[in-house]
């Protein structure tokens, strides 16, 4: 899995000027961990529960979660936060949470393995 991470100002609003600050990401995945998402039906999974900056706080948060079927598309994930520390904080979480799902992939790889226990 090659992970690239960029961060973005993006600018709005002619007369209220927003500045917002994107993190982008994108996931290559190798042909084996595409194959076990696939395989084992993984991409509903939800890696981070997030709500980016600027949205309307009665829209359903599950539209903003990202899953592992966005990462799976090869097209950037975007997250807008507020400020650059946001940003920073967003982009610690994400990495914690592709290192798990890295070990998470490993571990769905093969299934159990037969064993016989005596207490």
């Amino acid at each position: 899995m090659r992970i690239s991470i960029r961060h973005e100002e993006i600018k709005e609003g002619v007369v209220f000027r927003n500045v917002w600050h994107d993190v982008c990401v994108t996931v290559d995945f190798t042909q084996e961990e595409r194959q076990i998402i696939v395989e084992r039906r993984l991409t509903g999974h939800v890696l981070l529960e997030r709500m980016p900056a600027g949205v309307d706080p009665d829209d359903n948060p599950d539209w903003y979660h990202l899953r592992v079927g966005h990462l799976l598309e090869r097209k950037p994930d975007r997250h807008r936060t507020a400020n650059p520390s946001d940003a920073k904080a967003y982009e610690a979480r994400l990495l914690a949470a592709l290192q798990a799902m890295k070990d998470w992939l490993a571990s769905n790889a093969d299934p159990g393995e037969d064993k016989v226990i005596e207490l």
